[in-house]
């Protein structure tokens, strides 16, 4: 049985969740949304003694992704990010990094990936979503393995919440179309791993009527 392992580091000012996904046996294993305090990922994975492959971003908000230029320098691993979410990475108004962090900062991810791709790296077989409404290319990771699917959903969907839908790029009825279209749709049973606070599942969330 190929079992989806997941730990989870609360990280940065703003306590936002950040993943180690891998599939056991296999030490390989994706870095989801680097918050911040670089040392902290990297001392956690020395200590399960994972291989860290790829750095995947749920969108471009500074608390996601103030460790990912470290860690890629680090592991030699490429940044994976929605193709639609280039202008909130680079820019340090558009990311809040100059609004609401302590220094304005911007990166650039390696890869683009698309709606409805299914990236194969760590052994994972991970389906990217696009999700607009926090961000212009909000991006939510349905991970697979033996029929369990596991789904990080970064500040799109919360337990009992909804992302933000007043910075910039975002839009609220984008955000409300594409949890409803693309993410209640899926199986009672999927586990959601979001950016901030504990997980909780399709099924719970589906009760929550603002969504519909």
């Amino acid at each position: 049985m190929n079992e989806i392992i997941i730990h989870r580091l609360v990280l940065g000012p703003i306590a936002t969740n950040c993943y180690l996904v891998s599939r056991s046996p296999s030490r390989e294993c994706v870095v989801i949304d680097p918050a911040d305090q670089a040392e902290i990922i990297i001392q956690k994975v020395e200590q399960l003694n994972l291989t860290v492959k790829a750095i995947l971003l749920t969108h471009g908000h500074y608390d996601h992704i103030g460790a990912a230029m470290e860690l890629k320098r680090h592991y030699g691993v490429k940044i994976y990010a929605n193709e639609l979410e280039k202008e909130v990475l680079m820019s340090d108004y558009k990311n809040l990094s100059s609004v609401m962090g302590t220094h304005g900062f911007g990166i650039e991810a390696d890869y683009d990936v698309k709606d409805g791709e299914v990236l194969h790296v760590a052994g994972l077989d991970i389906k990217a979503i696009s999700t607009p409404g926090h961000t212009a290319g909000g991006m939510c990771y349905l991970v697979e393995s033996d029929g369990k699917q596991v789904l990080f959903s970064g500040d799109t969907l919360f337990a009992g919440s909804v992302g933000r839908y007043d910075f910039p790029t975002s839009s609220g009825t984008a955000l409300f179309h594409n949890i409803k279209e693309k993410l209640l749709v899926l199986q009672d049973d999927v586990m959601v791993y979001p950016g901030h606070g504990l997980a909780t599942t399709i099924r719970e969330e589906r009760k929550n009527l603002p969504y519909r």
